[in-house]
């Protein structure tokens, strides 16, 4: 019984832990804003005698309104470079002509909230409280080459997909030595992938030693903090994989601990918020340095890719080539990118069973086309799954419940000698074949899954703002009438008559309470959750009424077959 009785405040721990996370999440304290007076990053090259220039401290000062570029507020005095407007089907992109830079990103099928359907998620903006950029550019010895301050020039201001399947926007710059470099983005339908070649000609008359480097930067800020860690719910900032495993970067340990950098062939960069991530992915295969640091004032975060240094003959040329992801982490267009770039999807230490989760919900949704009826679908495949190892806990609990009045008889009789009454209970159980502490192992096989359910249903874009039925118009967030927890609520009230009551008053108590618990907190979390726990409940009603119908026959049929023996014997 303390078992149980450990295990039950254990479980109000754990719902009180999410429950707070997700308080935390709708009606917490938000990031405070990039002061005006801060400044944002740039690259500043230290030429350095016979070798590339190196990449410096972040200097460049903040844009000063939307839509407006790095140069023009750097110097306010001359014309701002012409930006390019790239609409697809999927994003509205704006590339600066200073640099080739991406400086807005707008995701045209996802809006902020489902009641505002009209304001949609900007993943880059020159927004000084919402800063996202990526850029990059060449590195050459003892040449002039193009790098992220460099103007080209474009022949259109506006490209739109339309019924094509890509779109390929050119950006051309040149040296009065003969070197030439043509930038080019190429999107296709559908995709958040932007592949960026930066190819150089050099028309010059000496080999050229030169390479290339990406950088995303975007606004950091001192998250709110918990004893509950909610830094791992919601991550908001840079990731880093080494080729080994991926790292979110977290802000505290950047600023104490300074940049970290790391030297490898099949790694990548970028920035997660949340449902989103904005990611370099070099070429594979081939040796890179990766980099993620603070600016000096510690308002921007900065992940760099710089690539192996390659010669350039005279009158050869030579592709750069980098591929971004700028979107929502939809698992199959990541994976497709890097088969490492999908671990962005934060599950946490429960990565190894929310991921085939996911898989096996991704399969059902292709042939039910509805994210909630596939969660009742995994729900009854998990429940058949381990319907056997969970029927001998039913047993258990079938044949408690017939022992009761047993049992309320040894309370009375010991009700002044505890010991007594326990050694009491312990030879009935033995004798009985019955484990009091079977009740707990459903508990415990429901646990990983329900904890697994709600990584998948917090992280995985996929199933943001998707409808289930009815009222239930999205299942990552709440219940917006709260029927769904009282369904819920109502079906534990009625499971609990199924099983037998706990001897111990309190423990008695504290179960009489907890579907009025249980209800409280699953207000609050994704009405996803609530459905898969509903479900599951539900499943485990008509499961122990089966069993307890099962067990009592068996028990009548014992006990009349004690009798016919009895009378055959007299």
């Amino acid at each position: 019984m303390d078992n149980q009785r450990l295990l039950i405040w254990a479980i109000f721990a754990l719902l009180a832990w999410m429950t707070w996370n997700q308080w935390q999440a709708a009606y917490g304290p938000q990031p405070e804003a990039v002061p005006a007076t801060q400044e944002q990053p740039a690259i500043e090259p230290l030429a350095t005698e016979g070798d590339l220039p190196e990449l410096g401290a972040p200097d460049v000062a903040a844009p000063s309104a939307p839509g407006e570029s790095p140069a023009a507020q750097a110097a306010p005095d001359e014309t701002a470079a012409p930006v390019i407007t790239v609409k697809t089907d999927v994003f509205e992109l704006q590339i600066s002509t200073e640099g080739g830079t991406l400086q807005g990103a707008t995701l045209l099928n996802y809006p902020v909230a489902k009641d505002r359907p009209d304001t949609l998620v900007r993943l880059l903006s020159t927004d000084r409280n919402e800063l996202g950029l990526i850029r990059g550019g060449l590195r050459a010895a003892g040449a002039t080459v193009p790098d992220h301050k460099a103007v080209f020039t474009a022949k259109r201001t506006d490209y739109d997909l339309g019924g094509a399947d890509e779109i390929v926007v050119p950006l051309r710059w040149s040296n009065d030595a003969g070197v030439t470099v043509e930038k080019r983005f190429i999107i296709t339908r559908g995709s958040y992938v932007i592949r960026v070649e930066q190819i150089l000609n050099n028309g010059s008359s000496e080999e050229l030693k030169a390479d290339s480097y990406t950088q995303v930067l975007r606004r950091s800020f001192e998250q709110e903090r918990s004893m509950f860690d909610v830094d791992s719910y919601s991550f908001d900032g840079p990731v880093i994989f080494d080729g080994e495993k991926s790292e979110k970067m977290d802000r505290d340990d950047l600023q104490k601990g300074g940049a970290v950098e790391y030297t490898t062939d099949i790694g990548w960069v970028g920035t997660i918020q949340h449902h989103f991530v904005n990611a370099i992915v070099p070429e594979q295969s081939k040796t890179h340095i990766l980099r993620v640091e603070l600016t000096a004032a510690n308002d921007v975060a900065v992940a760099s890719v710089v690539s192996q240094r390659a010669n350039i003959a005279a009158g050869s040329s030579k592709t750069f080539a980098t591929t971004l992801f700028v979107g929502p982490k939809l698992q199959s267009q990541l994976e497709e990118v890097h088969p490492k770039l999908k671990l962005t999807v934060d599950y946490g230490w429960l990565t190894i069973l929310s991921q085939p989760l996911f898989w096996l919900l991704s399969i059902i949704f292709g042939f039910v086309h509805n994210w909630g009826v596939a969660i009742i679908v995994v729900t009854i495949l998990i429940k058949a799954a381990f319907y056997k190892l969970t029927e001998s806990s039913g047993r258990s609990m079938a044949k408690m419940r017939n022992l009761q009045p047993r049992m309320k008889a040894l309370q009375d009789r010991y009700k002044d000698d505890r010991q007594a009454l326990s050694q009491a209970m312990m030879d009935l159980y033995k004798r009985e074949k019955v484990n009091p502490a079977a009740g707990c192992l459903p508990i415990l096989i429901q646990m990983p899954f329900f904890l697994a359910f709600y990584w998948v249903l917090l992280e995985s874009v996929e199933m943001r703002q998707a409808p289930f039925a009815l009222w239930i118009t999205d299942l990552s967030s709440r219940d917006p009438y709260f029927i769904l927890p009282l369904i819920m609520g109502a079906a534990m009230f009625f499971q609990q008559k199924l099983n037998p009551a706990p001897t111990d008053p309190v423990q008695a108590k504290v179960m009489q309470i907890m579907p009025v618990m249980f209800t409280g907190f699953f207000a609050f979390f994704p009405s996803g959750l609530v459905l898969y726990w509903c479900t599951n409940t539900l499943l485990s009603i008509a499961q122990q009424w089966k069993i307890n119908k099962l067990v009592e026959r068996e028990s009548k049929e014992q006990k009349s077959a004690k009798k016919k023996s009895k009378k055959d014997k007299e």
